[in-house]
């Protein structure tokens, strides 16, 4: 059985948008949505939760480009991604936004924008990379995080969750830090499940991080909000996508 917590500690200040809400606005901005396929609205109608990235930004003399990635979990445990392209025509004008379905188009609308040639790869640019990746990789807090630790693994359901040897590695653990990696858990999609994944990570005595996953959702069969946790971010994203599929 789970033990009942709160996660408004780390939900977005503001209500989150449903993933059908965050489509439709997506759609909405971009000046040649009626170019997608179909076949992709479609299947984005059966979301069940969505994640928001910056891809790659260029910022130059009044010019900018940035690059988004926008993904939506599926009911069958499948991803569908869209690529938005945000950019201005004139310096300090206003932003034109497009969006495609394929990682290539986005490239090739991308180099028609007269930005210079290093700019056009899809990776960020040096700088922007360093900062990236601050060292160490979190803003910890030192707020009773060996309790964290022992209290997310308590109400975890799972069979496989992390066991002894890492909750006795956690209960030295001096501070910690969660972050949302996927998913908007206030607002179900239209099947009515919610998927979270969260990023607790660890910071432990000798200056070395570590980090649990924990995916909350509702697709149990009542409804209820249920608990897992894993040990890396891949199984935790397989867990929920086999969980998608079951109910999809």
């Amino acid at each position: 059985m789970s033990v009942p917590y709160e996660t408004t500690a780390y939900e977005p200040a503001e209500s989150p948008e449903s993933p059908e809400e965050h489509l439709v606005r997506l759609l909405g901005r971009a000046l040649n949505s009626f170019e997608l396929p179909d076949e992709v609205i479609r299947r984005l109608d059966c979301a069940l939760a969505y994640d928001s990235s910056l891809h790659s930004a260029y910022h130059s003399s009044g010019l900018h480009r940035e690059t988004y990635r926008h993904t939506w979990l599926l009911a069958d445990g499948c991803a569908v991604t869209l690529w938005e392209l945000v950019h201005n025509a004139v310096p300090g004008g206003p932003s034109d936004h497009e969006v495609y379905a394929d990682e290539e188009e986005l490239q090739t609308a991308a180099g028609r924008l007269g930005l210079p040639p290093n700019t056009r790869d899809f990776e960020l640019p040096a700088l922007m990379r360093l900062w990236a990746v601050p060292e160490p990789r979190h803003m910890y807090a030192s707020d009773d995080s060996a309790d964290h630790a022992r209290r997310l693994l308590r109400r975890a359901e799972n069979p496989d969750c992390p066991g002894t040897e890492t909750a006795a590695l956690l209960a030295t653990a001096t501070a910690h830090e969660i972050t949302q990696a996927f998913g908007r858990p206030g607002r179900a999609g239209r099947s009515g499940l919610s998927y979270a994944l969260y990023e607790h990570a660890f910071l432990l005595p000798d200056g070395t991080e570590t980090s649990l996953w924990e995916v909350e959702h509702t697709a149990t069969p009542d409804g209820r909000h249920m608990c897992e946790v894993y040990m890396s971010e891949d199984a935790a994203r397989d867990a929920m996508e086999r969980r998608a599929a079951r109910q999809g």
